[in-house]
């Protein structure tokens, strides 16, 4: 049998930098405090839970004080960074450099022209989309389809941003409708602010499903770039499983297949992967 692991697969430049962060700081010292979960990935969060670090939310952080505390590569709106001052807390920022120029040139363009309707592209309630929205004093609007773009008043202003992970082209799709609609003297602009590490992704992973009989795509439940990727690798190969780890792989997926590819979503760890690939193995020799 042929197993082969995707190569693109894995941990994107913002995670990987938040988790040797992680690693280098709890190699310092016993314990160390992160503002919501580090990545979107339930057995990597337990691996570095197990080396000292503690998944906090901002109740928690409203009440901690003279700490060291880790912003994930998401980002923070600016209250945030506000409390952890008002504490005295020492703040390990990781938020992505992507990330972190979105929120500012949101920033500056909130603040050059407040009465205009700033629109982000994303998921209502993601950690991401929290920060973008708090460089506006939580006015901007958020839409995650074209339903919520027809409610968008198209004779004010509007500046339109993705969030960082978003489909680019879902994203031109909403692009194109606020153009066909836009009314009489009012300005659109849209910024292309989706990561290219992650949108390349796309074209990337449906080609490598298509190489194989079987897929097995590893994302924790709550990534959204991984629910992204899987549909896309579902949409050229049926015969794509959703797992997050070896232990959810069924016996009856790799009978009498010959091919199988494994990837995942940008917070999923290389040794996830791996282990689901030595997993297959272990089972092809035992049951030689």
């Amino acid at each position: 049998m042929n197993i082969e692991i995707d190569n693109q697969s894995g941990f994107c430049f913002g995670v990987t930098t938040a988790i040797n962060k992680a690693e280098e700081k709890l190699g310092e010292e016993k314990t160390l405090y992160c503002l919501g979960d580090i990545v979107h990935n339930g057995m990597e969060c337990e691996r570095l839970r197990q080396m000292g670090l503690v998944t906090i939310n901002h109740e928690d952080l409203a009440s901690l004080k003279d700490v060291k505390v880790m912003f994930r590569a998401h980002g923070e709106p600016p209250e945030t960074y506000q409390v952890a001052r008002c504490n005295n807390i020492e703040i390990v920022d990781t938020t992505c450099p992507v990330v972190l120029q979105l929120q500012k040139r949101i920033k500056k363009q909130f603040d050059a022209n407040p009465m205009a309707q700033i629109v982000i592209f994303g998921k209502n309630g993601h950690a991401e989309v929290l920060g973008l929205v708090g460089q506006t004093n939580n006015k901007a609007v958020v839409v995650e389809n074209l339903k919520d773009v027809e409610k968008l008043d198209f004779k004010r202003d509007i500046y339109l941003y993705s969030q960082t992970t978003k489909s680019l082209e879902e994203y031109h799709h909403i692009i194109h409708y606020i153009q066909q609609h836009i009314e009489g003297n009012a300005t659109f602009r849209s910024f292309d602010t989706i990561c290219r590490q992650v949108a390349n992704r796309i074209t990337n992973i449906a080609k490598f499903a298509q190489r194989h009989e079987l897929i097995l795509f590893v994302s924790g439940g709550k990534s959204s770039n991984g629910k992204v990727l899987f549909n896309e690798c579902k949409k050229v190969n049926p015969n794509a499983h959703q797992i997050e780890s070896a232990e959810e792989i069924n016996i009856d997926w790799i009978e009498n297949v010959e091919s199988v590819g494994i990837c995942g979503a940008t917070s999923t760890p290389k040794w996830l992967m791996e282990e689901c690939k030595a997993f297959i193995s272990n089972h092809k020799k035992e049951n030689k």
